[in-house]
């Protein structure tokens, strides 16, 4: 298990400002999984306008920082260094609370299946040890 800063995150994946979602990975097996740390701002440049006087991280930007989160893991494998991790699927994605400026969003995507470039994660997301955001993410490696 590793921990990487944003700079060996963006050495991974493809993802850059302002679209980057993970600030760091707490937890990282290559091909296995990954825990992924978001400092949530009120500076994030969505909250201007979801929702003014009423900030609130949109569900589908907590679902791709799952699926960044899930791309660390599988895109981490030697064999997968320097290619994209595609989105094929979301299925039985729930919302359970807000995300708010000033959480603290940890994210989680354990790779439970894989076949040649395509895959299955299951993702959660917690702040404060509390469910906020579960899914299944399919993927595409090219």
């Amino acid at each position: 298990m590793s921990v990487l800063s944003t700079k060996e995150i963006m050495e991974i994946i493809p993802h850059r400002q302002p679209f980057l979602l993970i600030d760091t990975v707490e937890e990282w097996e290559p091909g296995v999984r990954a825990v992924a740390k978001k400092c949530v701002s009120y500076n994030e440049p969505f909250f201007g306008g979801h929702f003014p006087g009423e900030p609130v991280m949109p569900g589908v930007l907590i679902v791709e920082a799952l699926a960044q989160t899930g791309a660390v893991a599988i895109l981490g494998m030697e064999q997968n260094r320097g290619k994209t991790a595609y989105f094929a699927g979301i299925n039985a994605a729930k919302f359970k609370q807000k995300v708010v400026p000033g959480d603290v969003l940890m994210l989680e995507t354990e790779i439970i299946k894989q076949k040649g470039p395509i895959g299955v994660g299951k993702a959660v997301a917690r702040v404060n040890d509390k469910l906020v955001c579960s899914a299944e993410l399919t993927f595409a490696v090219s």
